[in-house]
C-alpha cells in the first residue's frame, strides 16, 4: 500500500488549502480508516483530522470548524479541505491509512508542507 500526498504550499493567513492522499494497492480501500497527521520540527506527529470506514469524523479542537475530511472511495484519495488558516497550521501534514486488521500496522504517505504566512 502506498500513500501519495499532495497539495500543500505557501498561503496567506486566513487563506485555503485542499490536500488529497491517493491510496494505491490497497486491495479494499473501503476498509481503510483514513487520517491526516502534522508535524512540526521536535514535536510529535499530531492527528488533525480522522474518518472512518464508516464516514465518520473526527477533529483535533485545532481543526474543528475550520478543516472538513473526506473521502472519495472510487478515486481511492482522502481530502483535506483547510480553510481560515494560521500561522500555527504551519507544518508538514501526513495521511495514513490502516484497516481494523491486528496484523496492519498502518501506512503512511510522504508528506506535504504547509505554511502559512502571518
Amino acid at each position: 500500500v502506498q500513500l501519495q500526498a499532495s497539495g500543500g504550499g505557501l498561503v496567506q493567513a486566513g487563506g485555503s488549502l485542499r490536500l488529497s492522499c491517493v491510496v494505491s494497492n490497497a486491495s479494499v480501500f473501503r476498509l481503510y480508516a483514513l487520517s491526516w497527521y502534522r508535524q512540526t520540527p521536535g514535536t510529535q506527529r499530531e492527528l488533525v483530522a480522522a474518518i472512518s470506514t464508516g464516514y465518520r469524523k473526527t477533529y483535533a479542537d485545532s481543526a474543528k470548524g475550520r478543516f472538513t475530511i473526506s473521502r472519495d472511495n472510487a478515486e481511492k484519495t482522502v481530502y483535506l479541505q483547510m480553510n481560515g488558516l494560521k500561522p500555527e497550521d504551519t507544518a508538514v501534514y501526513f495521511c495514513y491509512a490502516k484497516t481494523p486488521s491486528t496484523t496492519d500496522k498502518g501506512h503512511w504517505g510522504q508528506g506535504t508542507q504547509v505554511t502559512v504566512s502571518s
